[in-house]
């Protein structure tokens, strides 16, 4: 791919030459920190926050790969996003991948206000482009007594609309082409009015895949509106999503080091990846709907409404899955504030409510067609829950407290034999407090302590496995999570710090297990400790000074030490207890440097560093640890109106060869799915 780093030092050369005299108003995207977020539906600064939450803002999100957000999200502590294959991603959020051989699961995911998650537990990220966002925030624990189910966190999406006084158009053009036949093109049209803003996305991708069958498709069209109206705010959210892509399936550790590229081999009976064309296709059309209603200065009504179908279709290595999923949902929230002299008072209530109905057709997989009908099953999935949330606000003295009654209820039956008998599963009136306390020390450092429980449900893709059995013995996992911690900004604001500390302890844990044939399955683990240490740090050594050749300088560091045990966990004559909880690096640091110099040039350079990682519950078997170094070369300039940026990267620079996303306790040992070696991309984009 050298072509791309000569295409694009050419045309940087050519325009240094011939840049014109306004070249230096040209500015790139502004300072990554954004210093007011919203959490628990309370806009707040980011130091006076009384959660963990990090926040990612849309230079952030490029600074590395401009077509996936994984490397930005992965510079947060304690957060981990793995990409199995291309288009098959999996996030992490202070804890294991016990839950997640694939798919997003136990975290809650919103897109402005209006959930992406649906009742059965599940999120499909990859819907989503980078170039549909602004920025992301992310709630680290327990955050049940706002959002409902799950004991990871939270993530919030934005993709921020601005209005104009005057009427203004946009379009924002952007082409990315890389190793392994990667292509990446976007078309975003903007108009700007004072009371109406609305985008029109499309995005593109296709990519060969490093491996071979891990070929990946993904097509997107999107329209967002927002009206800010004499009292409504409404913003209007549709898209249409076609993703296609191939899984190549796990390598035992022989298997990668003779030939990492190689896709799941035949084995005695069971046919190969490539034979059974294992692959995923998933056709969405989401629509969504989020009114704000100012009744006056001190109260709003804020109504939710949401609406999707899912055709998914996955022919795997043992069955050839066709689920069509319809999914509905609202929340509507009250939201009360006053405040009298140095006392604010916020108070959010309400209820949320998601409908899941799937159903699930699964034949035998004859050379990646539909052979034999093995059943038919219908699967309804209800989740809601009521919360009620205070915040107070004294002097120095932060104070929220929160709880929310939350439930669950599947109702299955297999429509194919109706001999069976209709399951229901319900978890009824689970009680999730939350208490936080932050105390501003100052106007630039505060500390915070956090008590919170968490619930999870077993997801729907766990109570109803790969193995075809409805597994109704599944409990839910609970917990309570407790953590302090202290942020801020110092030194005149150059050096941003936030370090926390937590004790999670877990019980039900849900562990995947495999049968003898390789079929998943999930079963309750006992209980697990999740013991952690987080600490951020970026120091602006540099800021904006343009009169010297290094206009700016940044690092930032994210350092997560998870030591998480099992604790009371025996699985038939097997006892797990004290062991190291499957798929947990013990550490992973990640640092950046950012850089940018005179004509506006800018260098991104990231090194993550992993700890080795247990692959399976008996801790016999590790992933080695792995050095991960990125760069990011680009150059942005000014011809007449329009702003361009020409970039270059490489990833993997070190060439080291590693698995990101491990298949814990894989059947056969194929644990292994190999990512790419050493490759190259290079990119334009323009905003007209």
């Amino acid at each position: 791919m050298i072509r791309y780093f000569i295409l694009f030092f050419i045309v940087a050369s050519i325009h240094t030459i011939a840049q014109e005299k306004r070249q230096d108003t040209v500015q790139l995207t502004a300072d990554t920190t954004l210093k007011e977020v919203t959490v628990f539906s309370t806009k707040v600064q980011w130091k006076d926050a009384a959660a963990a939450v990090a926040v990612l803002s849309k230079k952030d999100l490029v600074q590395q790969l401009p077509n996936s957000f994984l490397p930005a999200v992965n510079t947060i502590p304690g957060i981990k996003m793995e990409e199995r294959s291309p288009e098959s991603y999996r996030i992490a959020i202070r804890g294991s991948s016990l839950r997640s051989p694939f798919g997003v699961r136990n975290v809650k995911v919103y897109w402005n206000d209006i959930f992406l998650s649906d009742a059965g537990g599940n999120t499909y990220i990859n819907l989503i482009d980078l170039n549909e966002l602004s920025s992301i925030e992310i709630l680290k624990g327990p955050s049940a007594s706002m959002y409902g189910a799950g004991t990871g966190g939270v993530l919030l999406l934005h993709s921020n609309l601005e209005h104009n006084s005057i009427h203004k158009n946009s379009v924002d053009i952007n082409v990315l082409g890389g190793s392994f036949g990667l292509f990446n093109e976007s078309v975003q049209a903007k108009i700007e009015q004072k009371h109406v803003s609305s985008s029109f996305i499309q995005v593109h991708q296709q990519s060969n895949g490093y491996r071979r069958q891990a070929a990946s498709k993904k097509d997107i069209f999107q329209w967002q509106s927002n009206y800010q109206l004499a009292k409504h705010t409404i913003d209007l959210l549709l898209f249409s999503t076609n993703v296609f892509y191939q899984t190549p399936g796990g390598l035992t550790q022989s298997q990668m080091m003779q030939d990492p590229q190689q896709a799941r081999l035949k084995a005695g009976n069971i046919p190969s990846a490539i034979q059974q064309n294992a692959s995923v296709y998933n056709k969405t059309i989401f629509a969504g709907l989020s009114d704000v209603y100012a009744l006056n200065k001190s109260l709003s009504f804020a109504t939710t409404v949401m609406l999707n179908h899912t055709s998914f279709t996955n022919p795997s290595i043992f069955n050839f899955e066709n689920r069509d999923e319809t999914n509905t949902g609202t929340r509507i929230q009250l939201t009360y504030q006053h405040k009298l002299n140095t006392l604010s008072f916020h108070w959010n209530t309400g209820i949320e409510w998601l409908y899941n109905h799937s159903r699930i057709d699964d034949y035998g997989n004859k050379a990646g067609q539909k052979d034999t009908l093995q059943f038919k099953d219908d699967v309804y999935a209800n989740q809601w829950f009521i919360f009620s949330q205070a915040h107070i606000q004294w002097a120095n003295l932060r104070i929220e407290a929160g709880v929310s009654s939350n439930n669950q209820l599947y109702r299955y039956q297999r429509i194919s034999n109706p001999l069976l008998n209709t399951a229901t599963v319900n978890n009824a009136n689970i009680l999730t407090p939350r208490i936080s306390f932050l105390y501003q020390l100052n106007n630039h450092i505060s500390l915070y302590a956090v008590a919170a429980k968490g619930f999870s449900p077993p997801s729907l893709a766990e109570i109803h496995p790969s193995d075809g059995i409805f597994h109704s013995e599944l409990q839910p996992e609970m917990g309570w999570n407790v953590e302090a911690g202290v942020k801020g900004d110092v030194c005149n604001d150059k050096l941003t710090i936030d370090i926390a500390a937590y004790n999670f302890q877990l019980s039900n844990a849900i562990v995947r297990r495999n049968n003898s044939i390789g079929a998943e399955y999930f079963v309750n683990a006992g209980n697990i400790s999740e013991k952690g240490v987080e600490v951020f740090l970026k120091w602006q050594i540099i800021k904006s000074n343009r009169n010297k050749f290094v206009h700016s300088l940044q690092i930032q560091n994210s350092f997560s030490y998870q030591p998480y045990l099992f604790n009371n966990y025996i699985q038939g004559a097997n006892n797990y207890s004290n062991n190291v909880v499957t798929g947990v690096a013990t550490y992973i640091n990640v640092t950046a440097l950012n850089t940018v110099f005179a004509n506006n040039l800018y260098c991104n350079i990231m090194l993550n560093i992993n700890s080795k990682t247990p692959l399976n519950d008996a801790n016999s078997e590790y992933a080695n640890a792995y050095h991960l170094l990125q760069i990011k070369l680009g150059k942005t300039m000014a011809i007449n109106h329009t702003v361009f940026q020409i970039f270059a990267g490489a990833d993997n620079v070190l060439n080291e060869l590693y698995s990101l996303g491990n298949d814990i306790n894989a059947a056969g040992n194929r644990y292994y799915n190999p990512a790419a070696s050493r490759n190259f991309y290079a990119g334009l984009s323009c905003k007209l």
